[in-house]
């Protein structure tokens, strides 16, 4: 491994789009922020060192053996992240990066792509409005002052129209590229009169130097056609960096050594199926799940994931992603979304029970699974109210897997398992899964759009069609009475109490529908009408005054309906959650 003759920004981009550079296999895919590759513009035209690179030469037969992709030119959150392969059976020997794709890409998206990031407030769709292209473009008109991050370039990322707003402010930086030579640059800056702006004339001057004329790309090539050797310096160079994380170098031993099967192929179209049905999950998810099935250690250590365990990998692969779908698929018929499934974690244990029982084909919807299906239900709630997968969660899922195994390598289902263990499970946890009074508490002023309140209602509610999403949380006495219930009672029992798990039920949606917006006491009459007031209080968690005027339903006798509903969701939970 050499250092070689550096080159200039433009010469690397040329060599990006005739296919001299290209991404090998092991490589992780482009995850930068737009204000990250904005900040890195600015780094460039203030003369601030960007590192060195890393390339790797390929050549002959090496390139035939491994798989390559193109650099990303277009990025589009969620929707375009993944490098395109490229065939290099029939290709001239190139140049693959090892190190420094984030960096390239980054400066290939800016002079030649765009970068389409999410609107806020926006309903989650794969469209222009809420994900609209933008490319970037540099302010020439003033430089920037007193920035807290130091800029003094403003590189920004602009939708055609916010640039069309103020055309005069903004330079589109892609045009530079285009504008090679000394005469057609100076053409172009007279034809614009940007020369009478100083602040104009200088700073594209600048940006024109610094990418065709300053050599600033250093690198450092290897010449060895040994991928074993390309891995090994890939591991060495990235482990101890912040930018990659362990997934992404575990995924490189999985990539090199997978045979039939294109490994990053695979991964990344699992994470964009469970995306399709509505959750997000990364690649350190998928990752996890397989140390979790199959390694004695569940650490994310590189060591951990040695050449045979990613051949192992491979060959379970079918049935690995099968069983995390099926889980997926699972979750949804219980009603969870992606932002009320607060711990993925906690998928892990189900992934295991179906995949190593081998029943995870339909198991969301045979009937001979009911029984089943409800206590993984209940088990789910349980363990993400309690929140049990924080900071330790290896430690937690260790402790759950020796309820199925004391030894997942060589008798993976142990001890006899004809239905999910709960019993065994909440035994081997029982430490972390502990609740108290002031647990409790905590609970009950869950307000109710709180990404607890979902599996805290589910448990308390559990007969509703949460399959086909026929349910919603519905306040008892309706939000639009707080204002008009009387000021002492507003001051002792405040919005917090109003909207908290203590005023909230889970209703089916006709029955939510029906009581839209209707005080508690019209509500409870009218559904009573010719049903059991008491069965109907009792089925609804609502607390039985039977000593007020009206069961206690009136808004005037709030206090002590959230007293006495307190003792009914505290007793009912402590039952649950023990």
């Amino acid at each position: 491994m050499s250092f070689q003759t550096p080159i200039t920004i433009a010469s690397a981009i040329h060599n990006i789009e005739t296919n001299q550079y290209l991404l090998p296999a092991i490589q992780r895919e482009f995850e930068w922020s737009h204000t990250k590759i904005e900040w890195l513009f600015d780094s460039i035209m203030r003369n601030y060192p960007i590192s060195s690179f890393l390339f790797w030469r390929v050549e002959g037969e090496t390139k035939q053996k491994y798989k390559f992709y193109k650099f990303l030119r277009d990025f589009r959150e969620l929707y375009k992240t993944h490098n395109e392969e490229f065939p290099t059976n029939n290709h001239n020997d190139f140049t693959a990066v090892l190190d420094g794709q984030q960096r390239l890409t980054s400066l290939l998206i800016g002079l030649r792509g765009s970068y389409a990031y999410r609107t806020p407030r926006l309903k989650e769709e794969n469209s222009e409005r809420v994900y609209p292209t933008r490319h970037l473009y540099l302010n020439i008109e003033h430089p920037l002052d007193n920035e807290e991050d130091g800029r003094i370039y403003e590189f920004k990322f602009l939708t055609s129209g916010e640039y069309e707003s103020n055309p005069k402010k903004w330079f589109k930086v892609s045009e530079i590229l285009s504008l090679s030579g000394n005469y057609e640059f100076n053409n172009y800056l007279d034809a614009r009169e940007l020369k009478g702006n100083e602040f104009s004339y200088k700073s594209l001057s600048d940006l024109h130097n610094v990418i065709h004329s300053k050599p600033i790309i250093n690198f450092f090539l290897e010449t060895s056609q040994s991928i074993d050797k390309a891995l090994n310096i890939f591991i060495r160079i990235n482990s101890g960096g912040e930018p990659l994380n362990f997934s992404d170098l575990i995924m490189s031993i999985a990539v090199a050594n997978w045979d039939k099967k294109d490994a990053k192929k695979e991964i990344n179209d699992l994470v964009d199926n469970i995306r399709d049905k509505g959750f997000k999950a990364s690649k350190d998810f998928v990752l996890k799940t397989f140390l979790y099935l199959h390694s004695k250690d569940i650490k994310f250590k590189v060591t951990n994931f040695s050449k045979e365990n990613a051949i192992e990998f491979e060959k379970e692969w079918d049935r690995i992603r099968d069983s995390i779908l099926s889980v997926i698929d699972l979750v949804k018929s219980y009603g969870f979304t992606d932002s009320t499934l607060t711990s993925k974690n906690a998928l892990i244990p189900i992934i295991y029970y179906l995949y190593h029982r081998n029943i995870y084909k339909d198991f969301h919807n045979k009937s001979s699974y009911a029984e089943d299906r409800a206590i993984i239900k209940k088990w789910l709630h349980v363990v993400l109210i309690k929140r049990i997968f924080g900071g330790t969660s290896d430690s937690i899922l260790s402790q759950i897997r020796r309820a199925f195994t004391e030894d997942v390598v060589t008798n993976p289902l142990q001890f006899e398992c004809n239905e999910f263990p709960l019993e065994k499970i909440t035994e081997n946890t029982k430490r972390e899964m502990g609740i108290s009074d002031e647990f409790i508490d905590e609970i009950l002023s869950i307000q109710k759009d709180d990404i607890y309140a979902f599996s805290i209602l589910a448990l308390l509610y559990p007969n509703l069609d949460y399959k086909n999403n026929n349910f919603h949380k519905d306040h008892l006495h309706p939000e639009t009475a707080f204002k008009s219930m009387d000021k002492e009672i507003q001051e002792k029992f405040d919005w917090k109490t109003y909207n908290s798990i203590l005023n909230l039920q889970m209703l089916d949606a006709n029955e939510n529908m029906s009581k839209n917006g209707e005080d508690l006491l019209s509500w409870v009459k009218g559904q009573t009408k010719n049903r059991d007031l008491n069965k109907f209080l009792d089925d609804h968690l609502i607390p039985n005054q039977s000593d007020k005027p009206d069961n206690g339903l009136r808004l005037e006798d709030f206090p002590s309906f959230v007293q006495n509903r307190k003792v009914i969701l505290a007793g009912r939970l402590k039952a649950l959650l023990t």
